[in-house]
């Protein structure tokens, strides 16, 4: 496979789901689109109109680097593929620090390019009832987000402007708490491939956090992607009856990255943090 890593535009999308169904992950439309519109996404063609592999970079400014999506075509693997473009994502990346969400089949690959395991995640999925509660939050509006940006970037430790510029188009629902104090919290909801993603939810405290899952959550299948710094949610989808699908690991690479882990409670998707 000497075919060189390229920059895809969304002509390609079909060429990537075709992939990440290869990989059993699922057709993820809106999820795609949502990574085309913020990152860069790569690939490496296998020489028969399809790709081999793809990788996708979102940069957070100069700061910190989302890697996601590193997907090989079966026929493909262990021939050194998703080595060579995950190295070409981080060197494109040009940030100081990068981050990922690890399976246990991609892991040992990270661990060999440097990344370290600072974190575990469990996605819990089911279906639920909800929403729980009402009144405490409310829609965004525009108004809204210079606040909802200033939190994210204060939580999260680096400027992820488009990401949260898109968040109020990208998911069905996405509210915000705010008190006297000014802004306690945001949190929002996307369908992806017919089950609801709870997520980003960034809040002053696990109060806040529950409240924001209580009012947006909708009656249907769901999945959290939960932290194991967040046992508050853990007993949450529990008393829910959802039940644990699969683990990860969150990895940096670089210089440590200035977060709150505290306060970033649901990644809007592990395929950005």
């Amino acid at each position: 496979m000497d075919s060189p890593v390229r920059r895809l535009s969304i002509d390609d999308l079909p060429a990537c789901q075709r992939l990440a169904e290869d990989r059993e992950w699922g057709k993820e439309d809106h999820k795609w689109r949502f990574l085309f519109s913020v990152g860069d996404v790569y690939g490496i063609d296998d020489g028969h109109g399809d790709l081999a592999a793809t990788v996708v970079s979102t940069p957070y400014g100069k700061d910190v680097a989302a890697i996601s999506m590193v997907l090989v075509v079966k026929r493909y693997e262990r021939r050194g593929l998703g080595a060579r473009i995950m190295r070409h994502a981080m060197d494109e990346a040009g940030t100081a620090s990068l981050c990922l969400t690890a399976t246990a089949m991609g892991r040992p690959l990270y661990e060999r390019l440097g990344f370290r395991s600072v974190g575990s995640c469990t996605t819990y999925t089911g279906v639920v009832d909800g929403p729980f509660r009402h009144g405490a939050s409310r829609p965004a509006t525009s108004a809204d987000m210079p606040a909802v940006h200033a939190l994210d970037t204060e939580v999260f430790g680096a400027e992820r402007f488009q990401v949260v510029e898109g968040l109020p188009s990208f998911c069905s629902a996405f509210h915000v708490v705010r008190d006297e104090s000014g802004m306690a919290g945001f949190g929002g909801v996307w369908w992806n491939d017919g089950r609801a993603l709870v997520g980003p939810v960034v809040a002053r405290d696990a109060e806040t956090a529950l409240t924001l899952v209580d009012e947006i959550v909708p009656r249907g299948p769901v999945r959290l992607d939960i932290d194991h710094r967040h046992p508050e949610l853990v007993e949450w989808v529990e008393k829910r009856g959802l039940t644990p699908f699969f683990s990860t690991t969150i990895m940096e690479y670089g210089e440590p990255i200035a977060n709150d882990p505290a306060r970033l409670f649901l990644p809007v998707a592990q395929a950005l943090g």
